[in-house]
Formats: C-alpha cells, sequence, structure tokens
C-alpha cells in the first residue's frame, strides 16, 4: 500500500477513532460499533477501509450464531520509533491538498475529544522555532517515543483502573519563508 493511501485510509475522523480503539484490543465490527456509537455496517466499512492500507489487520475470526466475526487490531503505532524513517510527505508522494485533508479530520477529532477533558497532568504547545536539525531530530525521536509507549500501553475501553486519555501530535519541518 502506497504511503499515499495510507494518508487518505486515515484522513477521516471514523477511522482516526477506530485505529485508537482497536490498538487495545482485537475488536469486531459490531464491538467497535457499539463502543463508538456507530451502526455496524460504518464500522465494518471503515474497518475494511483500513485493512485494505494495512494499518488493522484481522487477528481472529470467530463463529456466532451460524456466522463468523472478523476481530481487528492495530499494532503498528506501538511499534519501536524510528526518526529515521520516511513519511510520504518526507518523499514528496502527497499532494499539499492531501495533506490538509488529513489535517482537517484531526482538526475535528482534537475538537470532539477537547469537550471532553478533564482535571489532570498534560501539555499543550503550538510552535514555529527555527532550532538546529540535531535539535529537531532529537525531540521527534522523543515524542515518536512517548506516542509508541502510549499505544503499547493501551489497555480495552473501561478496563478497571485506567481512564481515557487523548494524545494529537504533528510534527514537521517547514520550508524557509
Amino acid at each position: 500500500m502506497s504511503s499515499l493511501q495510507t494518508l487518505r485510509a486515515t484522513a477521516h475522523p471514523i477511522r482516526l477513532r477506530l485505529l485508537s480503539l482497536v490498538t487495545s484490543t482485537a475488536m469486531s465490527a459490531a464491538e467497535a460499533a457499539r463502543e463508538l456509537g456507530l451502526s455496524q455496517a460504518t464500522a465494518s466499512y471503515h474497518l475494511r477501509v483500513l485493512e485494505r492500507a494495512g494499518l488493522v489487520a484481522v487477528v481472529e475470526v470467530v463463529r456466532l450464531r451460524g456466522g463468523e466475526a472478523k476481530r481487528y487490531r492495530h499494532e503498528s503505532s506501538a511499534l519501536r520509533f524510528d526518526v529515521g524513517a520516511q513519511t510520504a510527505a518526507d518523499t514528496g508522494d502527497v499532494s499539499v491538498e492531501d495533506q490538509l485533508v488529513y489535517v482537517e479530520a484531526l482538526a475535528e477529532e482534537l475538537r470532539r475529544r477537547s469537550e471532553q477533558r478533564t482535571t489532570g497532568p498534560g501539555v499543550s504547545t503550538d510552535a514555529e522555532l527555527w532550532v538546529h536539525p540535531e535539535t529537531w531530530r532529537r525531540v521527534v525521536h522523543h515524542v515518536g517515543q512517548a506516542s509508541a509507549l502510549l499505544h503499547a500501553a493501551a489497555q480495552r475501553p473501561r478496563t478497571p483502573g485506567t481512564g481515557p486519555v487523548s494524545m494529537t501530535v504533528s510534527m514537521f519541518p517547514m520550508r524557509r519563508p
């Protein structure tokens, strides 16, 4: 699957929510639909889009009342972060328009999550700065490691002793003016 197809697959708020949901545990379309308040058909459609893009995999097929239910899981975000790996944007495979569609999906999801914000530790940063390339690589490395740690520790929704959290990060080098 190309980087562009991967970006397009994630450029939808429902698919972003599904990726988060099936990071912690394998779920069927029906289970995911109940958790997110969607129809089973909607969840199934979006999970298939994510599967075609290679972002989720069928990890289990269970028999239910004469039928079969596929359980999907997203595991790639919990893998060790490689600061040297190239993304679609790094290689120029993605147009500015496609990138903006993805950013709009992220912004919509951030708005939805912000409505559920509560008290507790957190951080928010917005910055447009000039730094040395090595400083930038170190920051990207640390944030990538934090993301992988958070994904690896994710639990099934409503697991006793856990609580929902939100992490939205978009970091990228910019053109010189």
